[in-house]
């Protein structure tokens, strides 16, 4: 009997399980892949395309690139998972029957039901959203003048966000053009969570960009063209851009998955309540004992390696490996500049400078080329 492994997504959980379970399933399996476009986005450099749309020809991989002749490609958005059916509902074409499927559909932008937020917002999580967000950033700056500059804010300052800010900074200086940037956090200093040398080394990259950082006051209210603050005096914007959390994707909103603001919960076999159904990336939250798994890159990539040979492991009804994140490191760009922090192997905590944004370059280069090659990822190097 052949058994059909369904992956949902093509994000960094979706397309790295796509290359393990290649190299995991027999030829007795049948592998469908299903996204709502036809490329993976090496999405920790999509930033970059805010600054010049060019770039999106280097860290966007046809699927075409990635799968074996064998594996089958849908492109079509997922709508629901039906568990009991073992359905996967697709928005345009016919269902798809599934004996195992692996839920790797990444996240949606988290509003927190601040009022106007997600009226007024733009987002940071397609190739589509940093074109628009470029597209709005230069058709503000054209109407804008030196005296009555056009004013950009970014709404949170983690990792998306500083990125964020970074590469408007860079399209203000390479363009010479009128803007102001203001980047907000709702805590009292950015880069939330993590250690303080790194997020007073992120700050002082933001203030020599003449990035505006506003901290220790929540947004409570967007409107069309001005944002509201729980203490602060207004801030009005003609570019807004919320980068401030996740949340998952509606299409799990009727499966019967024991979940967390619809992001599945599972084991740390990647297992979740329905024994057909795995989930790794942003989608998931992952025991990992104290603390899940972080929704990162690189604990997606992490998870991609072994999803692979425990979906196998299930199939031949063998017991599933136990996977642990392992924590190598933080880098941060801000614009052509870069930080990082706590690097395993390397002797100093925190550094900035060529080191480490030729590091930050080599970390995205390495996932090119684990999907394709190394001779696209050197094609990629100069734009990373």
């Amino acid at each position: 009997m052949t058994e059909n492994v369904v992956v949902l997504g093509s994000g960094y959980a979706g397309a790295g399980a796509i290359k393990s379970l290649q190299s995991s399933l027999d030829n007795r399996i049948r592998l469908t892949w299903i996204s709502d476009v036809d490329y993976h986005l090496v999405l920790h450099e999509s930033h970059r395309v805010i600054r010049d749309p060019a770039v999106r020809t280097d860290i966007t991989i046809p699927v075409s690139d990635i799968t074996a002749p064998s594996t089958e490609f849908i492109q079509d958005s997922v709508t629901a998972i039906d568990t009991e059916s073992q359905v996967v509902s697709l928005e345009d074409g016919d269902d798809i029957d599934y004996d195992y499927v692996l839920v790797a559909l990444g996240s949606d932008t988290a509003y927190y039901g601040i009022p106007g937020l997600a009226e007024h917002s733009l987002t940071l999580k397609s190739l589509d959203d940093a074109l628009e967000i470029h597209e709005q950033v230069a058709a503000a700056s054209k109407e804008a003048t030196r005296g009555d500059p056009a004013q950009v804010v970014i709404g949170g300052a983690g990792l998306s966000g500083i990125q964020t800010a970074g590469e408007i900074a860079e399209y203000r200086d390479a363009h010479r053009a009128p803007i102001e940037i203001h980047l907000v956090e709702a805590l009292d200093e950015i880069f939330p969570g993590n250690d303080p040398e790194i997020q007073q080394a992120l700050r002082s990259l933001l203030e020599k960009a003449g990035v505006r950082i506003h901290t220790d006051d929540p947004i409570t209210e967007a409107q069309a063209d001005v944002i509201h603050f729980d203490e602060g005096e207004p801030l009005e914007y003609d570019v807004f851009v919320w980068t401030g959390g996740i949340t998952g994707r509606d299409a799990l909103d009727g499966a019967a998955l024991e979940n967390q603001h619809n992001r599945v919960t599972t084991e740390a076999n990647f297992q979740t309540t329905d024994e057909r159904v795995f989930a790794i990336g942003d989608c998931a939250i992952i025991d990992q004992g104290e603390q899940p798994a972080p929704p990162t890159a690189q604990a997606a990539w992490q998870a991609a390696e072994v999803i692979g040979e425990n979906i196998a492991r299930a199939i031949d009804n063998r017991p599933l490996k136990t996977w642990e994140y392992d924590d190598k490191g933080t880098v941060v760009s801000v614009g052509d500049k870069a930080v990082a922090h706590d690097v395993k192997m390397l002797p100093v905590n925190t550094f900035g400078g060529i080191p480490a944004k030729n590091l930050k370059k080599i970390i995205a280069a390495r996932w090119i080329a684990t999907l394709t090659s190394w001779n696209r990822a050197r094609k990629a190097w100069s734009v990373l």
